[in-house]
């Protein structure tokens, strides 16, 4: 009796590691579900909040349903579109989906001009 006794006691005894794995696995498993599916849809969502409040008048863009328009004015949550020669629409900021070309902005630009263009050259 004295050997089955020793047996079932060591069989007993190995079992404790096993308590551990399933937590492991589930802490692996929320860590890559972090990286390739949390965190990238947050840089998507902060990206998309700085293009919608970077909007200026002049800016082409696109909105969610496909609508290309030309902003003609921007208020705190609304921009006010052009998608026609005297056809306006105000959407709400978030409905804004990219910015096809931005306004060119009324700086000085770094084309060159016809007259530098032959003094490089010579």
């Amino acid at each position: 009796m004295g050997r089955s006794h020793t047996v079932l006691y060591a069989a007993q005894s190995g079992g404790g590691a096993g308590g551990l794995t399933p937590i492991i696995m589930i802490a692996l498993l929320f860590g890559v579900m972090y990286f390739m599916m949390i965190r990238p849809q947050q840089k998507r969502r902060r990206e998309a909040e700085a293009m919608q409040k970077g909007l200026a008048a002049g800016d082409e863009v696109v909105t969610i349903g496909g609508l290309y328009g030309t902003v003609t004015g921007v208020d705190d949550d609304t921009v006010l579109l052009e998608v026609a020669p005297g056809v306006q629409t105000r959407y709400a900021r978030p409905a804004i989906a990219r910015v096809v070309t931005r306004a060119e902005s009324t700086e000085s630009t770094s084309e060159p001009v016809a007259g530098d263009a032959d003094a490089v050259k010579e």
